[in-house]
């Protein structure tokens, strides 16, 4: 390597190191926060420009140098005893070791000072951790299963056959699979450190990785999906490229050990009933699982559709009351399910309530948590990605309307309900399947106010793709619309909780998802909705306001 190009190698360095200093995290569990990366992303570009156009001065003040000091060379080694005989000539190249040397490094120091001070500097600006390129990784590889995304098309920027983005880089892709493999998620980086190698063969670059490095964990991820004769393959890939792999070296006789085992393993099952009964034993419980987590994925994709017995049963009808409230303006009401009533209300907010609701919410936003089931308290989780805010009625008119609006088409007392709690999605975000009432031997709420008697929740965005609610045990798909809110009771009328409300909220597959729910407690419905001695009624309607609502036509 010349010594410019090593004086590209330490500016570029220094350059890459600057700008992965990081200083905020959780930023991928909300979409909106991840609209402040974008400011960074575009002061970042401006610097860029303004540091190449001083890199490449400084670059020409450099190969200036060079010049000089090639020619000198040049002639000094035409005669080099004659040369340094010169005193001119000795002095100046003493000078050219000691002084202009100083020179040459104090350029190259201000570049480094120069990229330093521009990143640094900045104290209002956002940078994503490695918590969150992890986050984001997990959350397209859940999104790639749920949604039955091919990995192909996803490295070309395609959502089911849109093309959204740029295509991934080989980088990008190499990327991806290391985070899913130290994630232990093997088998979504088997896929993508697959595809990292075909586009690594395809642009002949220079990478912080090779094409070793890729062979290295191809190998070594099949190995431990259990498919020792793929290991194998890879692994003498890996011995082509280097030789001296010590590991893979090592491994390879291993894995030969393996496959002796398993092709003896084989025969000895063959022989008796012994193992294909253990292995019928293992495919039942994974059958079970895999049927459930089907199930809900289909429920995602709307591919599950109600029963015609159940379907038309569904009506669609004006709520009217004695309300003043309803009686002038009646709310259009859709129901989705009977026992347990799911109801759709819709433009129940309006876009300056929502407006109004994302701009207090916002600063009160810290990442969505889960109550410990092993302590008392609260904790972040995988399984719950999104960012929350919760509003009380006394902060704003708006947010009292919006509880009194929630009494008008419930029913029910608002004294003991919960603030409004609202939420922002991030990436892939969701919420694995849950009850919102407590289940015996949690103490999550309050004894004051009582269990979670009915949930309402507010959708402020509509999502272009996924983001929708699903409850899995009886099969409905509810996806946002824009001002609309989704009721239901959560409570039979003993107080029991209701089974068939286990819900989830599906990954955001394209654009973002904000929401806010309602919660309403048992304390103060106790003559609006008296209690039953039966443990888990037939009937699981909802508190609807006295009147008969009419008919949409």
């Amino acid at each position: 390597m010349d010594n410019m190009s090593q004086l590209n190698v330490i500016s570029l360095s220094i350059l890459v190191v600057s700008f992965a200093i990081l200083v905020n995290g959780d930023i991928f569990t909300s979409t909106h926060e991840m609209e402040y990366l974008l400011p960074t992303h575009q002061r970042i570009l401006e610097e860029l420009d303004d540091y190449i156009i001083k890199e490449d001065q400084r670059l020409n003040t450099l190969k200036r140098y060079l010049a000089i000091f090639k020619g000198e060379q040049k002639k000094a080694t035409e005669d080099p005893v004659n040369y340094v005989g010169n005193p001119i000539n000795a002095f100046t190249l003493i000078k050219r070791l000691t002084y202009d040397l100083k020179e040459i490094e104090t350029k190259i120091k201000i570049g480094a000072e120069y990229i330093n001070n521009v990143t640094f500097s900045h104290n209002d600006a956002i940078y994503p951790t490695q918590e969150d390129l992890t986050g984001a990784a997990v959350a397209l590889s859940r999104l790639q299963q749920t949604y039955e995304l091919e990995v192909d098309e996803l490295a070309e920027g395609k959502l089911k056959g849109v093309t959204y983005s740029t295509p991934l880089t080989a980088g990008d892709c190499y990327e991806l699979g290391k985070t899913l493999y130290n994630e232990k998620n093997y088998k979504d980086a088997l896929e993508w450190m697959t595809v990292a190698f075909r586009k690594y063969e395809l642009v002949q670059i220079s990478y912080y990785f090779t094409e070793e490095n890729i062979f290295d964990y191809i190998a070594f991820t099949n190995y431990l999906l259990g498919d020792i004769k793929s290991a194998l393959e890879w692994t003498k890939k890996l011995l082509i490229v280097n030789p001296n792999n010590e590991r893979a070296g090592d491994n390879i006789p291993y894995y030969h050990k393996l496959i002796a085992e398993q092709e003896e393993a084989l025969k000895r099952s063959r022989r008796g009933d012994i193992g294909e009964k253990l292995n019928e034993e293992i495919e039942n419980i994974s059958t079970a699982y895999d049927i459930e987590k089907k199930i809900y994925q289909k429920l995602c994709r709307g591919e599950i559709k109600l029963l015609p017995s159940m379907a038309k049963s569904l009506t669609c009808q004006y709520l009217t009351g004695e309300h003043p409230f309803l009686r002038y303006a009646a709310i259009k009401m859709e129901y989705l399910y009977r026992d347990p009533d799911i109801v759709f209300y819709y433009d129940v907010l309006s876009d300056n309530e929502i407006n109004i609701i994302k701009k207090l919410a916002t600063p009160k936003f810290y990442r969505a948590v889960v109550h410990d089931t092993k302590k008392v308290g609260v904790k972040p989780a995988h399984f719950r990605i999104s960012k929350t805010g919760w509003l009380y009625d006394d902060e704003s008119p708006s947010i009292a309307r919006v509880s009194r609006r929630v009494s008008d088409f419930t029913n029910l007392d608002m004294k003991s309900s919960e603030p409004l709690q609202v939420a922002n999605y991030g990436i892939g975000g969701h919420y694995t399947k849950h009850y919102d009432f407590d289940r015996p031997g949690e103490l999550s709420f309050r004894k004051e106010i009582g269990n979670r008697i009915a949930t309402v929740l507010f959708y402020m965005t509509d999502v272009a793709q996924g983001g929708a609610t699903v409850f899995v045990d009886i099969g409905v798909s509810v996806f946002p619309v824009k001002g609309a809110a989704l009721v239901w009771m959560n409570l039979h009328r003993s107080g029991e909780g209701d089974l068939a409300t286990l819900h989830a909220a599906c990954p955001v597959l394209l654009g973002s998802k904000w929401a806010c729910n309602k919660w309403l407690h048992e304390i103060g419905q106790e003559f609006l909705r008296p209690c039953d001695l039966e443990y888990q009624s037939e009937e699981m309607h909802l508190n609807l306001p006295r009147n008969v609502p009419t008919s949409l036509s």
